[in-house]
């Protein structure tokens, strides 16, 4: 087969290694072009924003998206990282987020208001949390009306200050409020919306700090005769079963509402789950004898429900039954402890307490108390070089009676 040269446009075979008549390096020339590849994507629109690939990072999202927010003297644009989200798994899923962006442009770090980012930060901490356990933060939102319109960028101490001391409710809404800011700030200086959290600046009145403190009550662990008092009544009182499970586990009142069917295992006789601190998230807690009839009870009823959490309790109102909540445990736990004439101070903290308490009593060894409860443990050898099995955990939990 003859191939025109091209260099001398004189014909010559495709075996040639070189033109006979001019020299040119014909296979050389043959093989650059057999490696040429044509571009995969058509060039995106100037000011549109930019796709590339990070390659040899062996990334799960390795299409970074960026937009333009400007040019340079010389004419050059100047790009930022799309936000909130800006890598993502195929370059179609990049694409379709820079058009979602330029139908509707911000100015990611200038224009951004409170509101905005309020709703973005939102749907960020809410997507994988239960909305009731952080019920708090979001009344909180309510009382900060005067600020939404406000951008990000002009934000300060002073502003956050003076919306917490017009607040005329209670100390501990007040208290809400500027922990909400810390949060979503937080999330603006991680995605560079502002450079700088201002609610760490502002300090609580000190009337406020002093009332928290003097209503803050201590924990007490139940009594023998309070135990018994919530056996003989767990038919009668759905909050009694839970008090019972507390007791018999040791979780926090917040990771009581957080359990989840899914990490509940009857045939091992365990639970996944824990919060507040890294030796608290995602522990194991054996399942105590004594409990187990309640745990089977709740989780046949959530799954032939199809509910996603384990527990439920009556609603604030007593209409309703409802995932368990921290203020549906404080409703339901004030009219208990009064009609059963338990101690009236005790508050849903208290059957944690009261497991460390009876953990220590009946002897418990001092890291398996640790890791059921989900406290750090400082030594060393322990936490780092010794693995313990669920076998030793679960003897050790079956010690309390």
């Amino acid at each position: 087969m003859l191939l025109k040269c091209p260099e001398c446009e004189l014909q010559v075979s495709d075996k040639a290694i070189s033109c006979p008549h001019c020299g040119y390096p014909l296979k050389e020339s043959l093989n650059k072009r057999a490696r040429y590849k044509p571009t995969r994507h058509k060039r995106l629109p100037n000011g549109f924003g930019q796709i590339s690939e990070l390659k040899g990072m062996n990334l799960r999202k390795p299409f970074r998206a960026m937009v333009t927010i400007g040019k340079t003297d010389e004419g050059k644009p100047i790009s930022k990282l799309l936000r909130p989200e800006a890598y993502f798994e195929t370059y179609n899923d990049a694409y379709t987020a820079l058009i979602e962006y330029n139908k509707n442009p911000y100015d990611i770090g200038k224009d951004l208001t409170l509101e905005e980012l309020h709703n973005r930060w939102s749907e960020a901490y809410f997507k994988d949390t239960n909305p009731d356990s952080s019920r708090y933060l979001k009344g909180a939102w309510n009382y900060c009306n005067s600020l939404k319109n406000i951008k990000v960028s002009e934000i300060r101490a002073r502003h956050i200050k003076q919306l917490i001391d017009n607040n005329t409710t209670t100390p501990v809404v007040r208290k809400n409020i500027k922990t909400l800011f810390k949060k979503i700030l937080d999330y603006a200086v991680e995605y560079e919306i502002t450079d700088k959290n201002y609610a760490k600046d502002v300090l609580l009145p000190k009337t406020d700090v002093k009332e928290m403190e003097t209503n803050r009550k201590s924990h007490i662990p139940y009594t023998d005769a309070e135990i018994g008092i919530l056996w003989e009544n767990i038919n009668n009182y759905p909050l009694a079963e839970v008090i019972l499970f507390q007791c018999y586990s040791g979780w926090r009142p917040g990771e009581l509402e957080n359990l989840k069917t899914k990490n509940i295992d009857l045939k091992e006789g365990l639970m996944i789950g824990g919060m507040k601190t890294e030796a608290g998230k995602d522990r194991i807690v054996p399942i105590h004898s004594k409990i187990r009839p309640i745990v089977e009870k709740w989780y046949k009823e959530a799954i032939n429900e199809g509910r996603e959490y384990l527990i439920k309790v009556p609603s604030a109102k007593g209409q309703t039954i409802d995932n368990l909540t921290y203020n549906r445990y404080m409703v339901n736990l004030v009219p208990l402890l009064k009609q059963l004439n338990l101690n009236p101070d005790h508050h849903p903290h208290d059957g944690r307490v009261h497991f460390v308490t009876m953990a220590k009593k009946y002897q418990l060894d001092e890291y398996a108390i640790k890791y059921i409860v989900g406290h750090r443990i400082n030594d060393i050898t322990e936490s780092v070089y010794t693995k313990r099995e669920t076998t030793w955990l679960k003897a050790e939990m079956e010690k309390i009676k």
